[in-house]
């Protein structure tokens, strides 16, 4: 598997909120989700009901897009990833995995009746203004 860059990997962990998109009939809608980024298989986790409207949305397309952003007004510190990927439900060694690291990040989460839910990134797009105005980084999956 192809790692994205090591600056990447780095603000991915250093963040625990994403925006999620997700569309079913041109009908685009966001919900924003915490996660834990499982490195060695390059995914985002989280948890969500199955009866939310961005979790029925994925039923029908598990294609999304999404962001991780550092709020900021500083021209000069705006950093933030895109990124689009699948979106699915873990199983076996990955269930087991997803479960341990969130719920070492989220304690919480164990009183919650929600699923966890894993997302493969396939393409990912930095803006880190430190590096320069408008300084990009792309990865993808391929």
């Amino acid at each position: 598997m192809k790692i994205p860059d090591k600056k990447i990997i780095e603000f991915i962990k250093e963040h625990h909120v994403l925006t999620l998109a997700t569309s079913v009939n041109d009908i685009p809608y966001c919900a924003n989700c915490f996660y834990v980024f499982l490195e060695e298989e390059n995914l985002l986790v989280f948890s969500s009901d199955e009866e939310t409207k961005h979790i029925q949305d994925v039923l029908q397309n598990d294609k999304v897009a999404g962001s991780v952003v550092l709020e900021t007004s500083v021209v000069g510190k705006i950093q933030g990833i895109q990124f689009n990927g699948t979106l699915f439900l873990p199983g076996g060694e990955l269930k087991t995995k997803a479960h341990k690291n969130y719920i070492k990040k989220y304690p919480f989460a164990q009183l919650m009746k929600t699923k966890l839910w894993t997302l493969e990134l396939n393409f990912i797009k930095f803006t880190d203004n430190r590096l320069g105005f408008g300084k990009k980084l792309i990865w993808r999956k391929d």
